[in-house]
């Protein structure tokens, strides 16, 4: 499974090993997932189309790094502006799509059965990745390493600087969400919406503005999550973005979907189960089986308790 492979490299096999390589890849898959949980506590829209934001992010990246002939790890203020200049691009291209696919196609139809914005966000999904596949090609492109190659040992557990950048990014933002929606006007607007559109609407709320704009931090926050992802794994291909996306949304079912903490939590849980698993499950099949272990763990937490970890039993709205 191509998007745990870089768990399995590394100078040691032991149990700690495994958990710093499932902490890195959950922040990765907590920031696809707080993108879903935020649409889904706004207008209850499942936007299927969302792991495929995040892949265009990725091949931005490598365009924006070919272009600059970037081919060697950087140092210094020369590093400091390419990751600057990628997670912004990354952010701003994905936050644009984002909301482009909210405009064209879920807006008209968000006073339609359920299923049809559903069946528009899978279409949406099939152009996203056609596009990327007749522009790029359908092959695998590697990704030019230019984060500084260092680290240290914690009990025998190699630590990577990219990891701690990785997990630390996917922490602050986070946070930064957090602190907006609690905190801003907009914030405010956004949790109005999400309780009750009409009332809010009633009280001069913009509703398609505020949806808009929810969907402009997903899309930023799943292209955030593309950079780092390729500078993680070294490649970048047209089909990475349904089967992370799949697990990121599985994230946030798991730690209790529209809980911006519990996305967050989802996606640790699974990044690290799926380390364990690669690492311990006997026969050496663990990458075979990892999907299928962090499924059935969802499907037997959700028969327990089905709003998840972290998520609130909610009337359904009127």
């Amino acid at each position: 499974m191509l998007t745990i492979a870089a768990l399995s490299a590394g100078p040691t096999n032991t149990f700690l090993q495994q958990i710093e390589g499932g902490i890195t890849l959950g922040a990765v898959y907590a920031l696809v997932a707080l993108g879903y949980t935020l649409v889904y506590g706004i207008i209850e829209l499942i936007n299927f189309a969302h792991g495929d934001v995040f892949m265009w992010s990725t091949v931005i990246s490598l365009v924006i790094v070919q272009a600059l002939g970037v081919n060697a790890p950087l140092g210094g203020f020369a590093l400091v502006g390419v990751l600057l200049l990628l997670i912004v691009a990354g952010m701003a291209v994905s936050a644009l799509i984002n909301v482009s696919i909210e405009r064209i196609g879920y807006r008209p139809l968000r006073k339609a059965p359920r299923l049809a914005p559903l069946i528009a966000a899978i279409g949406f999904s099939f152009i996203l990745e056609t596009i990327v596949a007749l522009w790029r090609g359908s092959n695998f492109v590697s990704f030019p390493q230019f984060f500084p190659i260092g680290s240290f040992y914690v009990f025998g557990a190699r630590i990577n600087y990219l990891d701690i950048f990785i997990v630390v990014l996917a922490l602050g933002l986070m946070y930064a969400l957090n602190w907006f929606i609690q905190n801003t006007r907009l914030g405010k607007a956004m949790r109005a919406t999400s309780q009750d559109p009409e009332a809010a609407a009633l009280m001069g709320v913009n509703v398609n503005r505020t949806i808009s704009i929810t969907f402009f931090i997903g899309g930023a926050l799943a292209g955030a999550a593309g950079v780092v992802y390729s500078l993680y794994t070294g490649f970048v291909w047209f089909f990475t973005g349904f089967e992370l996306g799949l697990i990121a949304f599985t994230a946030a079912v798991l730690g209790g979907i529209g809980n911006i903490y519990g996305a967050v939590l989802g996606g640790f849980l699974i990044g690290l189960v799926q380390a364990i698993v690669i690492q311990y499950f006997p026969g050496g099949n663990g990458v075979a089986w990892s999907d299928a272990i962090v499924f059935a763990i969802l499907v037997l937490i959700l028969v327990v308790r089905p709003s998840g970890l972290l998520g609130q039993q909610v009337p359904d709205k009127a």
